[in-house]
């Protein structure tokens, strides 16, 4: 039996990508056992993952939220003129078609909240097979 240190390293080095092989001789564990508790473990080791994507993305263009930031300030900005405006004139049919197109850049840039569960009860020895997305 391996102790819980063992299992915790096996998933943070399997977070960086580490293969099956190279794991074995560095933590002196079986294929057999990491492919084992890479399934008990699938979950954690992909939300990982994800966050670990997603710290990458974020080191290298602004985030979300810093784009969706400006985004918004810019149509604040464009909101404001819009109401010093007479919506008769020309220049206002483009302004509203800017403030349109500024909601739908933030929609686009927030997209949709999702969480990942199991849909059914996950027994300590097993994992799971089917997954539930959930969508706001």
């Amino acid at each position: 039996m391996h102790d819980d240190k063992t299992v915790q390293r096996f998933i943070d080095l399997r977070v960086q990508g580490w293969s099956f092989t190279r794991l074995a001789a560095e933590l002196n564990v079986s294929k057999p056992t990491l492919i084992a508790w890479s399934r008990k473990h699938q979950h954690t080791i992909a939300n990982l993952v994800a966050i670990e994507r997603e710290e990458r993305l974020n080191q290298l263009i602004n985030t979300t939220e810093e784009r969706l930031s400006r985004i918004g300030a810019e149509l604040h900005t464009a909101e404001t003129e819009l109401a010093k405006r007479d919506l008769s004139t020309l220049s206002t049919g483009r302004l509203l078609s800017h403030i349109e197109s500024l909601r739908r850049q933030i929609r686009r840039e927030a997209g949709p909240v999702q969480f990942v569960s199991t849909v059914d009860a996950i027994p300590e020895e097993e994992y799971a097979d089917r997954i539930q997305v959930w969508k706001p």
